[in-house]
């Protein structure tokens, strides 16, 4: 575990080499999303619905919304921190936030 630890402290994304019961692991995940946001992509299905790690995830990396579970992409703060660091994350936001106004002129600021 410490060996893990450093090493996603170094590069989240050597996540993605763990044994699943490290990738299920809250503290090592969180470590690795704070180095590389996309590092979500490797978490266990349960802390993909961990508002507080995805929250982490995106504000280094809007484009981690994608991994996120699907209740917390219908969670309107987490998705304006995911368009404020990536525009185009907006695409992975539940249907219903798609519309909301200030997310789509945050997105279109950021994307262009």
């Amino acid at each position: 575990r410490d060996l893990v630890l450093e090493a996603v402290r170094q590069n989240g994304c050597a996540l993605s080499y763990a044994a699943d019961p490290l990738m299920a692991d809250r503290e090592v995940v969180l470590e690795a999303v704070r180095q590389a946001g996309w590092a979500l992509e490797w978490a266990a299905d349960p802390l993909k619905g961990d508002r507080e790690l995805v929250l982490e995830a995106v504000r280094l990396d809007g484009w981690a919304l994608c991994h996120a579970a699907d209740p917390l992409k219908g969670d309107r703060e987490l998705v304006l921190e995911a368009v404020r660091q990536h525009g185009s994350a907006l695409a992975w936001a539940a249907d219903p936030l798609k519309g909301d106004r200030e997310l789509v002129l945050e997105a279109v600021r950021q994307h262009g």
